[in-house]
């Protein structure tokens, strides 16, 4: 089996009339853990949304293939047959369905034709498995998808599917947030121990806190909706001790932002009809 490749090339993507990405390039393959890394309103959260196929993002032009296929192509759902997953920053809440039936249906939907499902028996050993390496309590696979969780709950679930699932390659939204030092830990552990040649991740994050437990191959730094600078590990080291100041005086950036103003960022309703800002 050959290494999967995600590929972005010179993408540009609007919400609302607004303009986010502004060419972003990127190639992440499998065995590699790539980091972005950013201040606020620069378009990392943009990036994984428009992956994943968000409608509320209107790609403005450029390209994103998956082991050469076109992403933007395709419907959400077939993205993440083609291996794409997300762990989100925000994720939905959705009653009347269990984390378990949730996860069986997904796994279920990324058979290939002919494939065989998985038995039930096997399925619950798994989940009952990957719930005890993740500390997740016990109840979470029979309670309502991400209803009623905490944020730390939520964030280890979206961990939770990520190892059930199996990708080629994950995105991981700001997965850091919420989390104490031992949630960190776990959920560290988790995206190390899917480290393999068949398996490639990108990490988005503002701080390095998640970093000290998952060391990137690659890190890079978004501003003004593109990546500006690329590195290794002594690039994250560098920004933790010096910000990001000396990369804005270095390339002659005033203002990293894509989004002027947290307060009016784009909104959306949740299953409850609360209003969430889209992450950008």
């Amino acid at each position: 089996m050959s290494k999967p490749v995600l590929k972005i090339s010179d993408l540009r993507a609007s919400v609302e009339e607004k303009e986010i990405l502004k060419g972003v390039n990127l190639e992440i393959k499998g065995g590699e853990i790539h980091a972005i890394m950013g201040p606020n309103g620069t378009g990392k959260s943009t990036l994984s949304q428009v992956v994943m196929g968000h409608p509320s993002y209107e790609v403005l032009g450029g390209e994103i293939t998956m082991n050469g296929e076109d992403v933007l192509e395709m419907e959400v759902d077939e993205r993440a047959h083609a291996g794409l997953f997300l762990a989100m920053q925000y994720p939905s809440e959705i009653p009347g369905v269990t984390n378990s039936d949730f996860l069986r249906m997904s796994k279920r939907a990324r058979l290939e034709e002919g494939e065989k499902e998985q038995s039930l028996i096997k399925f619950i050993n798994e989940l009952d498995a990957t719930i005890d390496e993740l500390k997740i309590q016990p109840d979470m696979a029979h309670r309502y998808l991400n209803e009623g969780f905490s944020g730390g709950e939520k964030k280890r679930n979206e961990i939770l599917q990520m190892k059930m699932l199996k990708p080629e390659i994950a995105i991981l939204d700001e997965i850091d947030s919420g989390l104490d030092v031992d949630a960190l830990k776990i959920v560290g552990d988790a995206v190390n121990s899917m480290r393999s040649e068949e398996f490639g991740a990108l990490i988005i994050t503002h701080y390095q806190r998640i970093l000290d437990y998952i060391t990137p191959d690659f890190v890079h730094v978004m501003m003004q909706g593109r990546i500006v600078k690329s590195g290794g590990i002594e690039l994250m080291k560098k920004i933790d001790e010096e910000g990001y100041e000396w990369i804005k005086e270095e390339l002659g950036i005033e203002d990293e932002r894509v989004i002027q103003d947290e307060e009016k960022r784009p909104v959306r309703l949740d299953s409850c009809g609360t209003k969430e800002k889209l992450g950008l």
